[in-house]
Protein backbone atom coordinates (compact mmCIF):
# COMPACT_ATOMS: atom_id res chain seq x y z
CA UNK A 1 0.00 0.00 0.00
CA UNK A 2 1.47 3.36 -1.02
CA UNK A 3 1.86 6.35 1.29
CA UNK A 4 -0.99 8.27 -0.29
CA UNK A 5 -3.38 5.35 0.03
CA UNK A 6 -2.46 4.94 3.69
CA UNK A 7 -3.47 8.51 4.43
CA UNK A 8 -6.67 8.00 2.49
CA UNK A 9 -7.45 5.10 4.79
CA UNK A 10 -6.67 7.28 7.80
CA UNK A 11 -9.00 9.98 6.51
CA UNK A 12 -11.79 7.53 5.96
CA UNK A 13 -11.60 5.93 9.39
CA UNK A 14 -11.84 9.34 11.04
CA UNK A 15 -15.41 9.58 9.82
CA UNK A 16 -17.04 6.37 11.08
CA UNK A 17 -20.49 7.85 11.39
CA UNK A 18 -20.47 8.75 7.71
CA UNK A 19 -18.95 5.39 6.83
CA UNK A 20 -21.81 3.58 8.50
CA UNK A 21 -24.29 5.36 6.27
CA UNK A 22 -22.45 4.57 3.05
CA UNK A 23 -22.38 1.22 1.23
CA UNK A 24 -19.17 -0.71 1.89
CA UNK A 25 -17.31 -2.17 -1.10
CA UNK A 26 -14.22 -4.33 -0.91
CA UNK A 27 -13.13 -3.25 -4.38
CA UNK A 28 -13.49 -0.18 -6.60
CA UNK A 29 -15.00 -2.36 -9.27
CA UNK A 30 -18.81 -2.34 -9.53
CA UNK A 31 -18.94 -6.09 -10.23
CA UNK A 32 -20.30 -5.56 -13.73
CA UNK A 33 -18.34 -6.26 -16.92
CA UNK A 34 -18.59 -5.71 -20.61
CA UNK A 35 -17.33 -8.30 -23.08
CA UNK A 36 -13.52 -8.53 -23.13
CA UNK A 37 -13.19 -6.18 -20.18
CA UNK A 38 -10.26 -6.70 -17.81
CA UNK A 39 -10.81 -9.23 -15.02
CA UNK A 40 -8.11 -9.16 -12.34
CA UNK A 41 -6.80 -12.31 -10.68
CA UNK A 42 -5.39 -11.28 -7.30
CA UNK A 43 -2.86 -13.45 -5.50
CA UNK A 44 -3.45 -13.04 -1.76
CA UNK A 45 -1.44 -15.09 0.72
CA UNK A 46 0.25 -18.45 1.17
CA UNK A 47 0.93 -20.37 4.37
CA UNK A 48 0.69 -23.65 6.33
CA UNK A 49 -2.71 -25.32 6.17
CA UNK A 50 -2.72 -26.07 9.91
CA UNK A 51 -1.69 -22.52 10.86
CA UNK A 52 -4.40 -20.44 9.25
CA UNK A 53 -3.13 -17.15 10.71
CA UNK A 54 0.48 -17.69 9.69
CA UNK A 55 0.29 -16.27 6.19
CA UNK A 56 2.86 -14.74 3.86
CA UNK A 57 2.80 -12.92 0.57
CA UNK A 58 2.12 -15.24 -2.33
CA UNK A 59 5.34 -14.26 -4.07
CA UNK A 60 7.39 -14.87 -0.93
CA UNK A 61 7.67 -18.33 -2.47
CA UNK A 62 9.67 -18.31 -5.71
CA UNK A 63 6.63 -18.28 -7.98
CA UNK A 64 6.94 -16.29 -11.18
CA UNK A 65 4.58 -13.56 -12.39
CA UNK A 66 2.64 -13.30 -15.62
CA UNK A 67 3.53 -11.06 -18.49
CA UNK A 68 0.92 -8.37 -17.83
CA UNK A 69 2.32 -5.61 -15.62
CA UNK A 70 -0.42 -2.96 -15.23
CA UNK A 71 -4.04 -2.96 -14.05
CA UNK A 72 -6.71 -0.29 -13.96
CA UNK A 73 -7.84 -0.47 -10.31
CA UNK A 74 -6.78 -1.43 -6.81
CA UNK A 75 -8.26 -0.88 -3.37
CA UNK A 76 -7.53 -1.85 0.24
CA UNK A 77 -9.72 -1.24 3.29
CA UNK A 78 -8.82 -0.89 6.96
CA UNK A 79 -10.21 -4.33 7.73
CA UNK A 80 -8.12 -5.92 4.96
CA UNK A 81 -4.95 -4.34 6.31
CA UNK A 82 -5.65 -5.54 9.86
CA UNK A 83 -6.46 -9.07 8.68
CA UNK A 84 -3.25 -9.44 6.69
CA UNK A 85 -4.76 -9.32 3.20
CA UNK A 86 -1.85 -8.88 0.77
CA UNK A 87 -3.33 -8.57 -2.71
CA UNK A 88 -0.73 -8.78 -5.46
CA UNK A 89 -1.45 -8.80 -9.17
CA UNK A 90 -0.85 -12.20 -10.71
CA UNK A 91 0.15 -10.83 -14.09
CA UNK A 92 -2.33 -13.12 -15.89
CA UNK A 93 -4.28 -11.58 -18.75
CA UNK A 94 -7.96 -12.48 -18.26
CA UNK A 95 -10.83 -10.84 -20.10
CA UNK A 96 -14.55 -11.23 -19.51
CA UNK A 97 -16.06 -14.11 -21.57
CA UNK A 98 -12.79 -14.58 -23.48
CA UNK A 99 -11.52 -18.15 -23.15
CA UNK A 100 -7.81 -18.89 -22.85
CA UNK A 101 -6.37 -22.21 -23.88
CA UNK A 102 -3.53 -23.64 -21.82
CA UNK A 103 -0.85 -20.98 -22.06
CA UNK A 104 2.59 -20.75 -20.46
CA UNK A 105 2.89 -17.40 -18.71
CA UNK A 106 6.35 -17.74 -17.10
CA UNK A 107 9.14 -20.16 -16.21
CA UNK A 108 10.86 -20.80 -12.89
CA UNK A 109 14.64 -21.31 -12.87
CA UNK A 110 14.70 -23.92 -10.13
CA UNK A 111 18.04 -23.53 -8.39
CA UNK A 112 18.86 -25.17 -5.06
CA UNK A 113 17.51 -22.32 -2.91
CA UNK A 114 14.19 -22.18 -4.76
CA UNK A 115 13.80 -25.93 -4.58
CA UNK A 116 14.39 -25.88 -0.82
CA UNK A 117 11.74 -23.17 -0.45
CA UNK A 118 9.18 -25.22 -2.38
CA UNK A 119 10.10 -28.41 -0.51
CA UNK A 120 9.64 -26.65 2.83
CA UNK A 121 6.25 -25.37 1.70
CA UNK A 122 5.12 -28.81 0.53
CA UNK A 123 6.32 -30.48 3.75
CA UNK A 124 4.24 -28.00 5.77
CA UNK A 125 1.19 -28.39 3.51
CA UNK A 126 1.23 -24.82 2.20
CA UNK A 127 -1.94 -23.59 0.55
CA UNK A 128 -2.61 -20.29 -1.18
CA UNK A 129 -5.59 -18.01 -1.77
CA UNK A 130 -6.57 -16.00 -4.83
CA UNK A 131 -9.45 -13.65 -5.66
CA UNK A 132 -11.44 -12.98 -8.80
CA UNK A 133 -14.12 -10.30 -8.45
CA UNK A 134 -13.99 -10.74 -4.64
CA UNK A 135 -14.65 -14.49 -4.95
CA UNK A 136 -11.97 -16.48 -3.07
CA UNK A 137 -10.18 -19.46 -4.60
CA UNK A 138 -7.86 -21.88 -2.83
CA UNK A 139 -5.13 -24.13 -4.10
CA UNK A 140 -2.30 -26.36 -2.87
CA UNK A 141 1.33 -25.59 -3.66
CA UNK A 142 2.31 -29.21 -4.27
CA UNK A 143 2.49 -32.70 -2.81
CA UNK A 144 5.02 -35.35 -1.81
CA UNK A 145 5.07 -39.00 -2.71
CA UNK A 146 4.23 -41.70 -0.20
CA UNK A 147 7.82 -42.14 0.92
CA UNK A 148 8.41 -38.40 1.33
CA UNK A 149 11.50 -38.51 -0.88
CA UNK A 150 10.25 -36.80 -4.04
CA UNK A 151 8.29 -33.55 -4.14
CA UNK A 152 6.02 -32.28 -6.89
CA UNK A 153 4.78 -28.80 -7.79
CA UNK A 154 1.40 -28.06 -9.37
CA UNK A 155 2.19 -25.94 -12.42
CA UNK A 156 -1.13 -25.64 -14.26
CA UNK A 157 -3.96 -23.41 -12.97
CA UNK A 158 -7.18 -24.39 -14.70
CA UNK A 159 -9.78 -21.67 -14.07
CA UNK A 160 -13.47 -22.15 -14.76
CA UNK A 161 -15.51 -18.96 -14.33
CA UNK A 162 -19.30 -18.86 -14.27
CA UNK A 163 -21.16 -15.75 -15.39
CA UNK A 164 -24.77 -14.62 -15.28
CA UNK A 165 -25.36 -11.74 -17.66
CA UNK A 166 -22.66 -9.16 -17.04
CA UNK A 167 -21.65 -10.47 -13.60
CA UNK A 168 -19.27 -13.13 -12.35
CA UNK A 169 -21.09 -15.56 -10.04
CA UNK A 170 -18.78 -18.57 -9.69
CA UNK A 171 -15.07 -19.41 -9.85
CA UNK A 172 -13.40 -22.82 -9.62
CA UNK A 173 -9.74 -23.78 -9.71
CA UNK A 174 -8.31 -27.14 -10.72
CA UNK A 175 -4.59 -27.69 -10.13
CA UNK A 176 -2.92 -29.94 -12.67
CA UNK A 177 0.49 -30.40 -14.25
CA UNK A 178 2.36 -32.15 -11.44
CA UNK A 179 6.10 -31.64 -11.99
CA UNK A 180 8.90 -33.18 -9.94
CA UNK A 181 11.20 -30.69 -8.23
CA UNK A 182 14.66 -31.29 -9.66
CA UNK A 183 17.44 -28.71 -9.07
CA UNK A 184 18.82 -26.71 -11.98
CA UNK A 185 15.78 -27.22 -14.22
CA UNK A 186 13.20 -24.87 -15.70
CA UNK A 187 9.56 -25.32 -14.72
CA UNK A 188 6.92 -23.82 -16.99
CA UNK A 189 3.87 -22.33 -15.24
CA UNK A 190 0.65 -22.26 -17.27
CA UNK A 191 -3.01 -21.36 -16.98
CA UNK A 192 -6.26 -21.60 -18.88
CA UNK A 193 -9.62 -19.87 -18.54
CA UNK A 194 -12.98 -21.33 -19.44
CA UNK A 195 -16.23 -19.34 -19.23
CA UNK A 196 -19.63 -20.91 -18.73
CA UNK A 197 -23.15 -19.60 -18.24
CA UNK A 198 -24.63 -20.05 -14.79
CA UNK A 199 -28.09 -19.75 -13.30
CA UNK A 200 -26.71 -18.61 -9.93
CA UNK A 201 -27.92 -15.15 -9.01
CA UNK A 202 -25.31 -12.54 -8.14
CA UNK A 203 -26.85 -12.13 -4.68
CA UNK A 204 -26.46 -15.86 -4.02
CA UNK A 205 -22.96 -16.39 -5.32
CA UNK A 206 -21.44 -16.72 -1.83
CA UNK A 207 -23.87 -19.42 -0.74
CA UNK A 208 -21.54 -22.20 -1.83
CA UNK A 209 -18.89 -20.97 0.61
CA UNK A 210 -21.21 -21.57 3.54
CA UNK A 211 -21.23 -24.97 5.21
CA UNK A 212 -24.71 -26.39 4.60
CA UNK A 213 -23.85 -29.69 6.28
CA UNK A 214 -23.51 -27.89 9.62
CA UNK A 215 -26.90 -26.20 9.43
CA UNK A 216 -28.67 -29.26 8.05
CA UNK A 217 -27.20 -31.73 10.54
CA UNK A 218 -29.87 -32.52 13.10
CA UNK A 219 -27.43 -33.27 15.89
CA UNK A 220 -26.30 -29.63 15.91
CA UNK A 221 -29.85 -28.35 16.00
CA UNK A 222 -30.61 -30.77 18.81
CA UNK A 223 -27.55 -29.59 20.76
CA UNK A 224 -28.50 -25.94 20.33
CA UNK A 225 -32.10 -26.62 21.32
CA UNK A 226 -30.96 -28.67 24.31
CA UNK A 227 -28.66 -25.89 25.54
CA UNK A 228 -31.38 -23.29 25.06
CA UNK A 229 -33.93 -25.33 26.99
CA UNK A 230 -31.42 -25.99 29.77
CA UNK A 231 -30.83 -22.28 30.18
CA UNK A 232 -34.58 -21.59 30.21
CA UNK A 233 -35.09 -24.33 32.79
CA UNK A 234 -32.34 -23.04 35.10
CA UNK A 235 -33.53 -19.44 34.83
CA UNK A 236 -37.08 -20.52 35.57
CA UNK A 237 -35.98 -22.62 38.54
CA UNK A 238 -33.91 -19.84 40.09
CA UNK A 239 -36.69 -17.30 39.44
CA UNK A 240 -39.25 -19.57 41.11
CA UNK A 241 -37.07 -19.98 44.21
CA UNK A 242 -36.42 -16.25 44.45
CA UNK A 243 -40.07 -15.33 44.00
CA UNK A 244 -41.15 -17.85 46.64
CA UNK A 245 -38.58 -16.52 49.12
CA UNK A 246 -39.50 -12.90 48.40
CA UNK A 247 -43.21 -13.57 48.89
CA UNK A 248 -42.52 -14.97 52.35
CA UNK A 249 -40.32 -12.03 53.24
CA UNK A 250 -42.86 -9.51 51.95
CA UNK A 251 -45.58 -11.24 54.01
CA UNK A 252 -43.49 -11.03 57.19
CA UNK A 253 -42.54 -7.41 56.58
CA UNK A 254 -46.20 -6.53 55.93
CA UNK A 255 -47.16 -7.96 59.35
CA UNK A 256 -44.52 -5.75 60.96
CA UNK A 257 -46.06 -2.66 59.41
CA UNK A 258 -49.38 -3.48 61.16
CA UNK A 259 -47.71 -3.48 64.62
CA UNK A 260 -47.69 -0.41 66.82
CA UNK A 261 -44.55 1.65 67.15
CA UNK A 262 -43.53 0.12 70.52
CA UNK A 263 -43.66 -3.48 69.30
CA UNK A 264 -41.83 -2.56 66.15
CA UNK A 265 -39.06 -0.83 68.08
CA UNK A 266 -38.62 -3.82 70.41
CA UNK A 267 -38.22 -6.19 67.48
CA UNK A 268 -35.06 -6.58 65.43
CA UNK A 269 -34.80 -6.40 61.67
CA UNK A 270 -33.87 -9.65 60.01
CA UNK A 271 -33.28 -11.01 56.56
CA UNK A 272 -32.14 -8.80 53.71
CA UNK A 273 -34.05 -5.86 55.16
CA UNK A 274 -31.48 -5.44 57.93
CA UNK A 275 -28.80 -4.36 55.43
CA UNK A 276 -30.94 -1.73 53.73
CA UNK A 277 -28.66 1.00 55.02
CA UNK A 278 -25.57 -0.53 53.43
CA UNK A 279 -26.75 -2.25 50.27
CA UNK A 280 -26.48 0.92 48.15
CA UNK A 281 -23.09 1.87 49.52
CA UNK A 282 -20.52 2.67 46.78
CA UNK A 283 -18.49 -0.28 45.57
CA UNK A 284 -14.84 -0.63 46.38
CA UNK A 285 -12.62 0.92 43.71
CA UNK A 286 -15.55 2.75 42.08
CA UNK A 287 -13.40 4.28 39.33
CA UNK A 288 -12.28 0.93 37.92
CA UNK A 289 -15.69 -0.63 38.52
CA UNK A 290 -17.54 2.13 36.66
CA UNK A 291 -15.11 1.93 33.76
CA UNK A 292 -15.62 -1.83 33.48
CA UNK A 293 -19.41 -1.47 33.52
CA UNK A 294 -19.33 1.23 30.86
CA UNK A 295 -16.99 -0.82 28.65
CA UNK A 296 -19.15 -3.90 29.10
CA UNK A 297 -22.29 -2.04 28.04
CA UNK A 298 -20.49 -0.77 24.95
CA UNK A 299 -19.25 -4.26 24.00
CA UNK A 300 -22.79 -5.58 24.39
CA UNK A 301 -24.11 -2.82 22.11
CA UNK A 302 -21.41 -3.45 19.51
CA UNK A 303 -22.05 -7.20 19.51
CA UNK A 304 -25.78 -6.74 19.06
CA UNK A 305 -25.45 -4.16 16.27
CA UNK A 306 -22.79 -6.12 14.35
CA UNK A 307 -24.83 -9.33 14.54
CA UNK A 308 -27.89 -7.52 13.18
CA UNK A 309 -25.85 -5.87 10.40
CA UNK A 310 -24.25 -9.20 9.51
CA UNK A 311 -27.69 -10.74 9.08
CA UNK A 312 -29.03 -7.84 7.04
CA UNK A 313 -25.98 -6.88 4.94
CA UNK A 314 -24.14 -10.21 4.42
CA UNK A 315 -20.87 -8.74 5.64
CA UNK A 316 -19.07 -12.05 5.09
CA UNK A 317 -19.18 -11.45 1.33
CA UNK A 318 -16.74 -8.54 1.45
CA UNK A 319 -13.07 -8.83 2.39
CA UNK A 320 -12.43 -7.33 5.82
CA UNK A 321 -15.89 -5.74 6.01
CA UNK A 322 -16.80 -7.53 9.22
CA UNK A 323 -13.75 -6.16 11.03
CA UNK A 324 -14.14 -2.69 9.51
CA UNK A 325 -17.79 -2.58 10.54
CA UNK A 326 -16.94 -3.70 14.08
CA UNK A 327 -14.36 -0.91 14.39
CA UNK A 328 -16.75 1.72 13.05
CA UNK A 329 -19.59 0.54 15.29
CA UNK A 330 -17.32 0.49 18.32
CA UNK A 331 -16.22 4.05 17.66
CA UNK A 332 -19.81 5.20 17.04
CA UNK A 333 -21.10 3.61 20.28
CA UNK A 334 -18.50 5.30 22.49
CA UNK A 335 -21.22 7.52 24.06
CA UNK A 336 -22.76 4.33 25.49
CA UNK A 337 -19.54 3.67 27.38
CA UNK A 338 -19.36 7.22 28.68
CA UNK A 339 -23.03 7.37 29.63
CA UNK A 340 -23.21 4.20 31.72
CA UNK A 341 -19.71 4.52 33.18
CA UNK A 342 -20.03 8.23 33.93
CA UNK A 343 -23.50 7.99 35.46
CA UNK A 344 -22.54 5.05 37.69
CA UNK A 345 -19.39 6.81 38.86
CA UNK A 346 -21.40 9.94 39.69
CA UNK A 347 -24.01 7.91 41.61
CA UNK A 348 -21.24 6.45 43.73
CA UNK A 349 -19.93 9.91 44.59
CA UNK A 350 -16.85 9.80 42.39
CA UNK A 351 -15.05 13.12 41.89
CA UNK A 352 -12.27 12.26 39.44
CA UNK A 353 -14.64 11.92 36.52
CA UNK A 354 -12.09 12.96 33.89
CA UNK A 355 -9.74 10.16 34.95
CA UNK A 356 -12.66 7.74 34.88
CA UNK A 357 -13.57 8.88 31.38
CA UNK A 358 -10.05 8.29 30.09
CA UNK A 359 -9.84 4.84 31.66
CA UNK A 360 -13.26 3.88 30.32
CA UNK A 361 -12.47 5.18 26.83
CA UNK A 362 -9.09 3.45 26.47
CA UNK A 363 -9.61 0.27 28.52
CA UNK A 364 -10.63 -1.95 25.60
CA UNK A 365 -8.61 -0.18 22.85
CA UNK A 366 -5.45 -0.36 24.98
CA UNK A 367 -5.96 -4.06 25.61
CA UNK A 368 -6.61 -4.83 21.95
CA UNK A 369 -3.87 -2.58 20.57
CA UNK A 370 -1.34 -3.77 23.14
CA UNK A 371 -1.93 -7.39 22.20
CA UNK A 372 -1.97 -6.60 18.47
CA UNK A 373 1.28 -4.64 18.63
CA UNK A 374 2.99 -7.42 20.61
CA UNK A 375 1.93 -10.01 18.04
CA UNK A 376 2.92 -7.55 15.33
CA UNK A 377 6.57 -7.73 16.43
CA UNK A 378 6.47 -11.52 16.05
CA UNK A 379 4.80 -11.14 12.64
CA UNK A 380 7.52 -8.74 11.52
CA UNK A 381 10.17 -11.20 12.68
CA UNK A 382 8.47 -13.93 10.63
CA UNK A 383 7.96 -11.54 7.68
CA UNK A 384 4.31 -12.58 7.77
CA UNK A 385 1.50 -10.74 6.03
CA UNK A 386 -0.20 -10.34 9.43
CA UNK A 387 2.25 -7.55 10.23
CA UNK A 388 0.20 -4.35 10.56
CA UNK A 389 1.43 -1.51 8.33
CA UNK A 390 2.55 1.69 10.03
CA UNK A 391 -0.15 3.70 8.28
CA UNK A 392 -2.81 1.39 9.67
CA UNK A 393 -1.41 1.84 13.19
CA UNK A 394 -1.65 5.60 12.75
CA UNK A 395 -5.24 5.25 11.53
CA UNK A 396 -6.23 3.17 14.56
CA UNK A 397 -4.58 5.64 16.94
CA UNK A 398 -6.43 8.49 15.22
CA UNK A 399 -9.73 6.66 15.76
CA UNK A 400 -8.94 6.33 19.48
CA UNK A 401 -7.93 9.93 20.08
CA UNK A 402 -10.14 11.84 17.64
CA UNK A 403 -13.33 9.73 17.59
CA UNK A 404 -13.62 7.42 20.59
CA UNK A 405 -12.37 9.90 23.21
CA UNK A 406 -14.58 12.89 22.17
CA UNK A 407 -17.69 10.71 21.85
CA UNK A 408 -16.93 9.11 25.21
CA UNK A 409 -16.68 12.62 26.70
CA UNK A 410 -20.12 13.48 25.31
CA UNK A 411 -21.59 10.32 26.80
CA UNK A 412 -19.94 10.96 30.18
CA UNK A 413 -21.35 14.47 30.40
CA UNK A 414 -24.82 13.27 29.46
CA UNK A 415 -24.66 10.41 31.94
CA UNK A 416 -23.55 12.61 34.84
CA UNK A 417 -26.19 15.24 34.14
CA UNK A 418 -29.15 13.04 33.22
CA UNK A 419 -28.78 10.02 35.50
CA UNK A 420 -25.89 10.74 37.81
CA UNK A 421 -27.96 11.45 40.94
CA UNK A 422 -27.94 8.72 43.63
CA UNK A 423 -31.73 8.17 43.65
CA UNK A 424 -31.67 5.04 45.77
CA UNK A 425 -34.91 3.71 47.27
CA UNK A 426 -33.43 3.85 50.81
CA UNK A 427 -30.81 5.91 52.57
CA UNK A 428 -27.20 4.85 53.13
CA UNK A 429 -25.95 4.68 56.71
CA UNK A 430 -23.03 6.88 57.62
CA UNK A 431 -21.24 4.02 59.42
CA UNK A 432 -20.96 0.66 57.60
CA UNK A 433 -22.47 -2.35 59.32
CA UNK A 434 -19.75 -4.81 60.40
CA UNK A 435 -19.60 -7.94 58.29
CA UNK A 436 -19.86 -11.14 60.37
CA UNK A 437 -17.27 -13.86 60.03
CA UNK A 438 -18.01 -16.54 57.49
CA UNK A 439 -16.96 -20.14 57.09
CA UNK A 440 -14.03 -20.77 54.77
CA UNK A 441 -16.27 -22.31 52.11
CA UNK A 442 -18.70 -19.38 52.03
CA UNK A 443 -18.10 -16.21 49.99
CA UNK A 444 -16.70 -13.34 52.00
CA UNK A 445 -17.89 -10.61 49.62
CA UNK A 446 -21.54 -10.02 50.72
CA UNK A 447 -23.99 -7.33 51.68
CA UNK A 448 -22.84 -3.91 50.46
CA UNK A 449 -20.01 -5.50 48.42
CA UNK A 450 -22.48 -7.24 46.10
CA UNK A 451 -21.49 -5.10 43.12
CA UNK A 452 -18.17 -6.84 42.55
CA UNK A 453 -19.72 -10.20 43.38
CA UNK A 454 -22.37 -9.81 40.68
CA UNK A 455 -19.78 -8.62 38.17
CA UNK A 456 -17.20 -11.33 38.83
CA UNK A 457 -19.77 -14.13 39.01
CA UNK A 458 -21.03 -13.36 35.51
CA UNK A 459 -17.53 -12.58 34.21
CA UNK A 460 -16.28 -16.01 35.34
CA UNK A 461 -17.65 -17.35 32.04
CA UNK A 462 -14.51 -15.96 30.42
CA UNK A 463 -12.33 -18.26 32.54
CA UNK A 464 -14.15 -21.31 31.19
CA UNK A 465 -13.85 -20.07 27.60
CA UNK A 466 -10.11 -19.43 27.90
CA UNK A 467 -9.48 -22.79 29.59
CA UNK A 468 -11.41 -24.54 26.84
CA UNK A 469 -9.21 -22.79 24.25
CA UNK A 470 -6.21 -24.69 25.66
CA UNK A 471 -8.01 -27.99 25.23
CA UNK A 472 -9.06 -27.05 21.70
CA UNK A 473 -5.54 -25.99 20.72
CA UNK A 474 -3.75 -29.10 21.95
CA UNK A 475 -6.34 -31.79 21.22
CA UNK A 476 -8.48 -30.53 18.32
CA UNK A 477 -6.00 -28.74 16.05
CA UNK A 478 -2.57 -29.30 14.55
CA UNK A 479 -1.31 -25.77 15.08
CA UNK A 480 2.36 -25.29 15.82
CA UNK A 481 5.07 -22.64 16.00
CA UNK A 482 5.67 -19.46 17.99
CA UNK A 483 3.70 -17.19 15.67
CA UNK A 484 0.52 -19.28 15.55
CA UNK A 485 0.67 -20.02 19.29
CA UNK A 486 1.10 -16.37 20.28
CA UNK A 487 -1.57 -15.28 17.79
CA UNK A 488 -4.08 -17.86 19.01
CA UNK A 489 -3.64 -17.43 22.75
CA UNK A 490 -3.08 -13.68 22.53
CA UNK A 491 -6.32 -12.94 20.72
CA UNK A 492 -8.20 -15.61 22.67
CA UNK A 493 -7.14 -13.74 25.82
CA UNK A 494 -8.51 -10.53 24.31
CA UNK A 495 -11.75 -12.22 23.30
CA UNK A 496 -12.18 -13.90 26.69
CA UNK A 497 -11.49 -10.68 28.57
CA UNK A 498 -13.95 -8.73 26.44
CA UNK A 499 -16.52 -11.50 26.91
CA UNK A 500 -15.94 -11.41 30.66
CA UNK A 501 -16.37 -7.64 30.81
CA UNK A 502 -19.56 -7.82 28.77
CA UNK A 503 -21.05 -10.66 30.84
CA UNK A 504 -19.97 -8.94 34.04
CA UNK A 505 -21.70 -5.72 33.03
CA UNK A 506 -24.89 -7.59 32.12
CA UNK A 507 -24.73 -9.48 35.43
CA UNK A 508 -24.30 -6.29 37.41
CA UNK A 509 -27.08 -4.45 35.57
CA UNK A 510 -29.49 -7.33 36.17
CA UNK A 511 -28.52 -7.65 39.83
CA UNK A 512 -28.79 -3.89 40.34
CA UNK A 513 -32.30 -3.82 38.87
CA UNK A 514 -33.29 -6.74 41.12
CA UNK A 515 -31.88 -5.14 44.27
CA UNK A 516 -33.55 -1.81 43.56
CA UNK A 517 -36.84 -3.58 42.88
CA UNK A 518 -36.98 -5.54 46.13
CA UNK A 519 -36.05 -2.55 48.29
CA UNK A 520 -38.51 -0.29 46.48
CA UNK A 521 -41.38 -2.62 47.34
CA UNK A 522 -40.57 -2.69 51.08
CA UNK A 523 -41.32 0.14 53.47
CA UNK A 524 -38.13 1.22 55.19
CA UNK A 525 -38.35 3.38 58.32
Amino acid sequence: MTGSSRWKVAAVVLMPLIGLLLPVRADEHEHTYTDKEEVVLWMNTVGPYHNRQETYKYFSLPFCEGTKKTISHYHETLGEALQGVELEFSGLDIKFKEEVMQTTYCEIDLNKAKREAFVYAIKNHYWYQMYIDDLPIWGIVGEADENGEDYYLWTYKKLEIGFNGDRIVDVNLTSEGKVKLVPNTRIAMSYSVKWKKSDVKFEDRFDKYLDPSFFQHRIHWFSIFNSFMMVIFLVGLVSMILMRTLRKDYARYSKEEEMDDMDRDLGDEYGWKQVHGDVFRPSSHPLIFSSLIGSGCQIFSVSLIVIVLAMLEDLYTERGSMLSTAIFVYAATSPVNGYFGGSLYAKQGGRRWIKQMFIGAFLIPAMVCGTAFFINFIAIYYHASRAIPFGTMVAVCCICFFVILPLNLVGTILGRNLSGQPNFPCRVNAVPRPIPEKKWYMPSITYYRWQWTSFLSAASTAVYVYMYSFYYYFFKTKMYGLFQTSFYFGYMAVFSTALGIMCGAVGYMGTSAFVRKIYTNVKID
